[in-house]
């Protein structure tokens, strides 16, 4: 009988309710969508944190907005599938440093596909949530909440009790 994980499955999360930035990387970078593969660290997330007059910190929920999602899902599925621009090695070092709560981005996997040269691939799953204990969110709508004006939410996440997985679907609220 198979019966997954007995411990560190997704049951084992509890409610994320916290104050969520989302850094519009697309706009700091002059583009919509951000290509497949374009990558961004340290230096980058604080110019656009600094043009967006947001901070970060403690026990945030730190989210990425690529334009990844909203750009091609529909409109090149394999493409969206296949590929996505994404935080670099050197960023998730970075953000994880500031210890927040979940970081997260519009695209299915917060890393860049392919990997920049010289990163590992999907690493900042390593350095974020083996390393540091920071939960990773994934295809996050935040294109909806940049087009209202919105940088800065409260972060509501009650995700479903569901025995031995490793992923969950979510339905996270940003309050504003």
């Amino acid at each position: 009988m198979i019966t997954g994980l007995t411990k560190l499955g997704t049951h084992d999360v509890p409610p994320l309710v916290g104050r969520a930035v989302i850094l519009d990387m697309a706009k700091h970078f002059g583009v919509d969508v951000m290509e497949a593969g374009a990558h961004f660290g340290s230096d980058d997330i604080k110019a656009a944190a600094e043009a967006q007059n947001v901070t970060m910190g403690e026990g945030d929920i730190i989210l990425f907005h690529t334009g990844w999602t909203d750009g091609k899902f529909e409109s090149d599925p394999t493409t969206w599938g296949s590929s996505e621009p994404g935080l670099n090695n050197e960023g998730a070092v970075y953000i994880a440093s500031l210890n927040p709560m979940a970081v997260g981005a519009d695209t299915w996997g917060v890393e860049p596909i392919p990997a920049p040269e010289g990163d590992k691939i999907f690493y900042g799953h390593v350095t974020l949530l083996k390393e540091n204990g920071i939960y990773i969110l994934e295809t996050m709508n935040t294109g909806p909440v940049l087009r209202d004006g919105v940088n800065e939410f409260m972060f509501v996440l009650g995700q479903a009790r569901i025995k031995g997985t490793v992923q969950a679907m979510i339905n996270p609220v940003a309050l504003y």
